[in-house]
């Protein structure tokens, strides 16, 4: 597995996406199992957040890491609304109970909402000297809020990022490719699964004898500087995603991929989900 330096840490290019997990508990057996074995494939950065099942995610995620919190690089993201100084302390702790551990190796704010980002930044540092978190990041940022921001501790900027959703390319991604700001991408498959049965993408993958699923991947991951977290909770969509850290697409490849989904000509307002 190919990896990427993150908050002063090696962690793989591809990760694990938690959205949607731990919302059914009927499938809450199945999530654990696919996220464990994850980690046997050597897919130990798991991403969850408060909001994902309103905390049922991160106890998915808990179950999983139980007696194997060594392997793991954990992210973790705050509401918005929870982002005061004492409202992000609250909600650290609160996620870290779910989580059965002691530390979120990487705390984000999930998105820009109403309190003062230098008041979030401050309980993200007073967490982190507490030993709560290992650093600490933020999740759809455009550019300008980056410059507002103005952190070079920053670790990570969490972004929607696919074959569909191309506009960072033109002005956010080069620009945190500059600060050496690792960029992780979301939705790297876009939302369910249009994307992959598109006729070019299933072109490429017969050139490759892989899947749609790890030609969008690879795509992703043609940059430097890109983390991408996809969710699995099947066996072969877990392997077919481990194996897409390896795949590099040609030169053909790519421009064909550029004819069907053009890369942006100007400026764009960030895309969320």
């Amino acid at each position: 597995m190919r990896t990427i330096e993150l908050a002063g840490v090696e962690v793989p290019v591809i990760g694990q996406g938690t959205w949607r997990m731990g919302e059914d508990r009927r499938q809450r057996a199945a999530e654990v199992a696919a996220l464990r074995e994850g980690l046997e494939l050597g897919l130990t950065l798991i991403d969850t957040a408060e909001m994902y099942g309103e905390g049922g995610a991160e106890e998915v995620v808990g179950e999983a890491i139980a007696g194997r919190r060594d392997e793991v690089f954990l992210v973790s993201k705050v509401y918005p609304h929870n982002a005061s100084l004492s409202g992000v302390q609250a909600a650290c702790e609160r996620s870290l109970r779910r989580l059965g551990c002691e530390r979120i190796d990487l705390y984000l704010l999930h998105w820009r909402g109403h309190y003062p980002l230098t008041e979030t930044v401050e309980g993200f540092e007073r967490l982190r000297e507490q030993g709560k978190i290992g650093a600490w990041g933020v999740s759809n940022f455009d550019l300008d809020d980056l410059c507002e921001l103005d952190q070079p501790v920053c670790a990570t900027n969490q972004v929607l990022y696919n074959l569909e959703a191309r506009g960072i390319e033109y002005d956010l991604l080069p620009w945190q490719q500059r600060a050496g700001m690792p960029l992780m991408a979301y939705c790297p498959l876009s939302q369910a699964g249009a994307l992959l049965h598109e006729p070019v993408l299933q072109e490429v993958a017969g050139r490759h004898a892989v899947t749609p699923a790890q030609v969008a991947l690879a795509w992703t991951l043609r940059h430097d500087g890109v983390i991408a977290i996809p969710k699995a909770v099947s066996h072969q969509h877990l392997h077919d995603n481990a194996a897409a850290a390896s795949l590099i697409l040609t030169g053909d490849d790519l421009a064909l991929l550029d004819a069907a989904f053009p890369p942006p000509q100007a400026r764009q307002r960030l895309e969320m989900v």
